[in-house]
Formats: C-alpha cells, sequence, structure tokens
C-alpha cells in the first residue's frame, strides 16, 4: 500500500481497459509472474500489484481486462503504466495487441 505523506497529498491516477476474451487469464499469468518480485494481493474482486513507483490495481470484466494506476509523481505513474503494459503485451502477443490508451483520471 502506498503512504501518502502530508506534504505529498495528490496521486496521479490513469487508468486503460484491454479488450480481450482471454482477460482472466492474462490476470492470473500477470499475478503469478509479479509474485516473484513485488507484493501482489487480491481483494475485492481484484489483483493489486504494489511496485516501488506505484500501485496497479487488475480487475476482470466480461470481455476485457481493466487497468488503474496510482503513484505519488506524474514520472512514477508513467513507469508504472510502461511496465505493466509491456508485460500485459508480451503476455497476449498472440492477439497482436495494440499499445493501451491510458486515461487519466
Amino acid at each position: 500500500m502506498l503512504v501518502i505523506k502530508p506534504s505529498q497529498k495528490k496521486m496521479f491516477k490513469t487508468q486503460a481497459e484491454f479488450r480481450s476474451l482471454r482477460s482472466a487469464g492474462y490476470l492470473s499469468t500477470m499475478a503469478r509472474h509479479f509474485a516473484q518480485k513485488i507484493q501482489v494481493s487480491e481483494r475485492d474482486g481484484a489483483v493489486h500489484l504494489q511496485f516501488i513507483c506505484g500501485l496497479a490495481v487488475l480487475r476482470v470484466t466480461t470481455d476485457s481486462l481493466h487497468l488503474r494506476i496510482e503513484s505519488p509523481s506524474k514520472e512514477e505513474m508513467l513507469q508504472t503504466c510502461q511496465v505493466v503494459e509491456s508485460h500485459l503485451l508480451r503476455f497476449a502477443f498472440r492477439e497482436e495487441p495494440e499499445p493501451l490508451v491510458w486515461s487519466d483520471l
């Protein structure tokens, strides 16, 4: 879990959607992969990946994988997005995925 210092109230947030009927499998693969390197937890129907640079929350919907990133700085948010996206696109290579479109929250 991110610790917010009193002087650091604003969190930078962004989200993306990866459409795939295999989204549950990709969620599972990402959780297993990152669990060997960082803290991974599951709560409220979502997988939380706690990186040094930010938190990624992944949730499966009927036909997609929803990704939300929260970080204390814009740079760390972009770094977290890059790590999560590069791994997801690598795991989903058979689908020839396009880069994700991130929307700031």
